[in-house]
């Protein structure tokens, strides 16, 4: 069905917009709402609202193993910013980008690629910068948390979602965004809904040292707590390995992956393809990708590099799509990166993403059925996750234009078995940590729920 609006010239704003898209029937339904309520522009609440737009200063970056943090917008989720796999710059480089530097108590909000996340800049290191796609609000007094919690609820999102400009790559301006419209409830309200929020973050943080356990437990089992990850300059290699692994490339034959090895088979052990069968995903046509339906698509991007998948981030498939005869998920398979930067991310499928598919770039493991009461899930994902495959993956894949892993390089990994009261405890861990990221989750919807039901209150 066409959906249409009907608008007086006296409300085309000055003529500043004329595209139909900007007068759509939601948009005017959140502009009827907002000037039911007391509000102000995030300029007027705020200190400051700046990116960083000097493009030409980014010619400096050049990325490291570790250093200062460098917030690119694939790094700001629903509500949080998540460190796990960001880039590094030099303490020189975030001089030089001083201007982009990111403080605690700052909002920030996504200006391109995903955009209209928003997250607190909440008990980061003391040093951190981020992308010039990225806008920094620094408001005027303790609002940070009730800020982000409105701009990530529907009412948020909508005011992001009408500005947005689509040209090359599709992005929003500052000028927009310092002209969004915050509702004003009083003080008790305010800080009801930012304490939430407060506690969604705590939460998540404790999901995270939970599962730092888990990982500490099992290379403390397996004698790996010390085991140290750094190249060597030379080493010697007899021909025999070289016909073995019918592979010549140095990098293979790191000094590094030999003594992990030689660690993993003090102990019992599998390779990957004796516990889990594997296959590859399929192509779906992004022409079948839609904002929301009963079948998600799982790809590489979605991927954690610990705990859970980012379930907010999985893109769906039209309940029409044909291709009815591909493989999908169970509860209890993972999915793995298979190429890319991002390879050897691994995730778990749990309840609620069982029958989605899951892409081209990506291998399904499931448990074989005689291993199902041997090997325990959650523990699974943590030897998946830890060093101790995620070493295996790195050497296994093949030095070309883009990393790639071959099947029958990945069937060789070798997988740990510790005793079934060990698994437990570390899948125990594994399990709270899921249990504190669900709970974190439902605080932050709660709190934007909270945001919402205000608003259309004073209807």
């Amino acid at each position: 069905m066409i959906t249409y609006s009907i608008i007086q010239k006296s409300q085309l704003e000055g003529g500043l917009r004329l595209d139909a898209e900007y007068y759509q029937p939601e948009y005017l339904d959140l502009e009827e709402k907002l000037n039911s309520l007391q509000t102000k522009t995030i300029e007027e609440i705020s200190k400051s609202v700046v990116s960083f737009g000097a493009y030409s200063l980014t010619s400096h970056i050049e990325w490291q193993e570790s250093g200062v943090p460098y917030v690119n917008v694939g790094d700001i989720h629903d509500g949080y910013i998540d460190l796990d796999n960001v880039k590094y710059i030099s303490e020189k480089v975030d001089e030089i980008l001083k201007k982009s530097r990111v403080n605690n108590g700052q909002v920030l909000l996504t200006m391109a690629g995903t955009i209209g996340n928003a997250a607190v800049a909440h008990n980061l290191p003391k040093r951190v910068n981020a992308n010039q796609a990225i806008a920094k609000i620094t408001p005027l007094d303790n609002t940070p948390y009730y800020l982000a919690a409105f701009l990530n609820s529907k009412y948020g999102l909508l005011q992001t979602q009408r500005e947005i400009v689509s040209s090359v790559q599709a992005n929003i301006f500052l000028g927009p965004i310092k002209k969004f419209r915050v509702p004003i409830f009083n003080q008790e309200i305010t800080n009801e809904i930012a304490n939430k929020y407060k506690i969604f973050l705590n939460e998540l943080e404790n999901s995270k040292h939970l599962y730092s356990q888990a990982e500490n437990l099992l290379l403390e089992e397996l004698g790996l707590r010390d085991f140290k990850v750094k190249d060597e300059l030379s080493y010697i290699v007899n021909l025999s390995e070289i016909k073995s692994a019918h592979r010549a490339d140095a990098e293979y034959f790191q000094p590094i992956y030999k003594n992990l090895e030689s660690r993993i088979k003090n102990f019992e052990y599998k390779r990957l393809d004796e516990i889990f069968s594997i296959r590859r995903g399929d192509f779906i046509n992004p022409d079948y990708y839609v904002e929301r339906a009963k079948r998600g698509y799982i790809r590489i991007k979605e991927l954690p590099v610990k705990g859970d998948i980012n379930s907010d981030a999985i893109t769906y498939i039209d309940d029409n799509f044909p291709g009815r005869n591909l493989d999908i998920l169970q509860e209890g398979d993972f999915v793995f990166a298979g190429i890319g930067a991002t390879l050897g991310k691994t995730a778990r499928i749990s309840k609620e993403l069982e029958g989605f598919f899951y892409s081209n770039n990506t291998v399904r493991f499931r448990l074989k059925n005689d291993w199902k009461y041997k090997v325990d899930i959650r523990y699974s994902q943590a030897v998946l996750q830890s060093m101790i495959c995620q070493l295996q993956f790195e050497q296994r894949q093949a030095q070309t234009a883009q990393a790639k892993i071959a099947d029958e390089e990945l069937k060789t990994v070798l997988i740990p078995i510790l005793p079934k009261p060990i698994q437990q405890k570390i899948a125990d861990l594994v399990q709270k940590s899921h249990e504190a990221r669900k709970k974190a989750k439902q605080l932050l919807e709660q709190a934007k729920y909270k945001v919402e039901q205000l608003i259309e209150s004073k209807k």
